[in-house]
């Protein structure tokens, strides 16, 4: 029987347990589809670049400060210190604040201050929500944009910062595979559908 490259112990699991009970109910922006496809998704590229388990259990759980009841507290004693501060350090201060200022803080974040850890979910979390745009647009065309809080122009300038923050501070792997897979989107997403027009 083939041997997996990682084993990962079953706090992995107790994690995909949490991130599928927080998330219940909760969907992708404009769609069905279970909103903890997400963070599967994202958990799945690190583990395909055999990650360690933490960084693995924070991107299942990135967003379950944010928009779900979980405490930190509850991430603390589930999953240690560790996974905490990296979910922490993965989420928006201020839900309320205008979608402007959550993404201007997110950029200055990544750009300036978050650590390889914090860099490579966020990739990976960006990574998953770019290809998904991508795929939206392909099903429905210019029409997808109507999902979302602010219009093309607005999601232009966040990812093409985002790319610009992450391209600042990366500088080895596997983190390189993730921003390259992302560079290739935002480019395929805004680039060149601007050439097409």
């Amino acid at each position: 029987m083939p041997q997996t490259a990682k084993a990962y112990s079953s706090r992995l699991y107790d994690a995909i347990e949490l991130a599928a009970r927080a998330h219940h109910n909760q969907v992708r922006k404009g769609t069905e589809i279970p909103y903890v496809v997400h963070p599967l998704a994202v958990a799945g590229l690190l583990i395909r670049l055999e990650c360690p388990e933490h960084t693995v259990i924070a991107a299942l759980l990135h967003d379950v400060l944010e928009d779900t009841p979980v405490t930190v507290e509850e991430l603390r004693s589930h999953f240690g210190r560790e996974v905490a501060e990296l979910v922490i350090a993965l989420s928006e201060p201020d839900k309320k604040a205008p979608w402007e200022d959550r993404k201007a803080h997110t950029i200055r974040y990544l750009g300036n201050q978050a650590g390889d850890e914090v860099l490579l979910v966020a990739l990976a979390d960006k990574l998953d929500n770019i290809r998904a745009i991508r795929e939206g647009l392909e099903s429905d065309g210019d029409a997808f944009w109507r999902r979302f809080n602010r219009p093309q122009e607005k999601q232009k300038w966040y990812y093409e910062s985002l790319e610009a923050a992450f391209s600042t501070k990366v500088s080895r792997e596997p983190a390189l595979t993730l921003l390259s897979a992302f560079k290739a989107e935002v480019d395929k997403v805004f680039q060149k559908k601007e050439a097409a027009s």
